[in-house]
């Protein structure tokens, strides 16, 4: 079509979700880690609520956030539905990640946006994240797993009672090839007037 389009094409369809398991504990530079906020900035909104908020976690913070997360599950769960498979999971996901974001929105005063526009506009950030990141060769899991949607979370973060959190962005590099990814035909999916 054009050259724009073409890439914009490619970098869509080759962006992958990589488990931090697979990450394999190279830095990325801040400026990158600000470049795809920035990214995020863009993400299309009504009213201009911006509501897209990001607490991000490098360093030394990773581990303690990690540890933080799993006891959070752990505090929350039901024993009967505990998973130590689970927890561990949670205590270690951050081991070789670079960076985690935790992603949330912050609900605007302006009752005449929907909660629904809101949460499309922070999804949207999101992806301008994911789309930036793949383009730069950075590998992210958007992930929702552990205490990431529970109240516990939120309080941890100090986000407002009104406010949602959205999900975590593992993000680091990877040594394994890119997978190829699998869709059912668009055709499935549209119905035209």
């Amino acid at each position: 079509m054009n050259n724009s389009f073409d890439v914009l094409e490619r970098v869509i369809i080759s962006r992958r979700s990589i488990k931090p398991a697979a990450l394999n504990g190279q830095k990325i530079g801040e400026d990158k880690i600000k470049a795809l906020l920035e990214l995020a900035n863009w993400a299309p909104i009504h009213g201009f609520t911006e509501p897209w908020r990001f607490v991000v976690f490098s360093g030394d913070a990773i581990p303690r956030f990690c540890q933080r997360n799993a006891e959070m599950y752990k505090e929350t769960t039901e024993p009967e539905k505990f998973s130590s498979a689970k927890y561990e999971k949670q205590l270690h996901n951050g081991d070789k990640a670079s960076h985690i974001i935790a992603v949330y929105l912050k609900r605007g005063s302006n009752p005449n946006i929907t909660m629904l526009e809101e949460i499309c506009a922070v999804a949207a950030a999101v992806q301008n994240i994911l789309l930036g990141a793949g383009a730069l060769g950075i590998a992210v899991l958007w992930s929702t797993g552990g205490a990431v949607l529970l109240p516990a979370m939120e309080g941890y973060l100090g986000i407002d009672e009104e406010d949602i959190m959205i999900g975590l962005l593992y993000m680091g590099y990877t040594d394994e090839p890119a997978k190829t990814g699998k869709r059912t035909p668009i055709e499935d999916k549209i119905k035209w007037m």
